[in-house]
């Protein structure tokens, strides 16, 4: 891994990328989703990516963390192949429990909240450090309770989901990812499921995670919340990446004319 440290088209400072995706095809049948994804985030570096729906968004998101299993093409996060292994006779697919300790260093956060419903906010928390990081159940109970107060919710930790507003619900999901300290943290549209209310409490707690220095991946549709915290913003649309660049270059001023047209719908809503 080269350690050389450069400045990135977007300004960003790194040692090298965090994240490298190199012709990244995903296929349902015959239907094809991701036609082609050639990307690198920096270390540090937030990145949102907008859209019209079905342009492959969601199952970027979910190849980099391998919940869908790319047709072609490689990803690496901190220089490791995600989902599969070098070995000398060639690349093997990891195992479920192989995968499940990679995914480790790769947090999702959700549109829907997800949440185990017998469990507590506390044991929702507390579960995937105690099982894959090996924390013991005491260590792992109080690295859960940091990590809600974290989030503002040091107050319902021995809540259950059902009795908690989905704006809390989403901000315990995120606790539960923080809670594994990971090296990427994935958004999915985190505030789609939620009240227009409820949308302010959650983005709060993302901007407090950008503003630690967090790299950050977030597919939203919240484009003033992109243009705040982002230091680039991706338009996807039938699969690839039509344009990228810092916000207020692509938000305000796009170079593509299907760029255009999706904000200027987006802007149209919410007049």
């Amino acid at each position: 891994m080269c350690n050389a440290s450069s400045i990135n088209g977007y300004g960003i400072k790194t040692m090298s990328p965090l994240v490298q995706i190199k012709a990244l095809k995903k296929s349902f049948g015959s239907t094809e989703v991701l036609g082609g994804i050639n990307l690198d985030i920096a270390r540090g570096e937030r990145v949102s990516i907008i859209g019209p729906s079905g342009s492959g968004k969601t199952t970027l998101l979910r190849c980099i963390n391998y919940l869908e299993r790319p047709s072609s093409g490689e990803i690496r996060v901190d220089g490791a192949l995600v989902g599969q292994t070098e070995e000398s006779n060639g690349l093997r697919y990891l195992s479920d429990r192989e995968m499940a300790r990679s995914r480790a260093d790769i947090g999702f956060v959700f549109q829907r909240f997800n949440l185990f419903p017998h469990l507590t906010a506390l044991e929702n928390v507390a579960l995937a450090p105690n099982r894959v990081r090996g924390l013991s159940g005491d260590e792992s109970k109080d690295e859960a309770v940091k990590m809600l107060q974290k989030v503002g919710l040091g107050h319902k930790v021995l809540e259950y989901p059902d009795r908690l507003s989905g704006g809390q619900q989403q901000r315990v999901a995120i606790a539960r990812v923080l809670a594994m300290n990971p090296k990427l943290l994935l958004f999915d549209e985190p505030t789609s499921a939620l009240d227009p209310e409820l949308v302010g409490e959650v983005l709060a707690v993302m901007r407090a995670l950008a503003d630690e220095g967090r790299t950050m991946i977030i597919v939203t549709h919240e484009v003033q919340f992109a243009n705040d915290v982002s230091d680039r913003v991706i338009f996807m649309d039938d699969g690839l990446i039509v344009e990228q660049g810092h916000p207020a270059q692509l938000l305000r001023s796009p170079s593509h004319e299907r760029t255009r047209l999706f904000l200027k719908k987006i802007l149209e809503k919410s007049e």
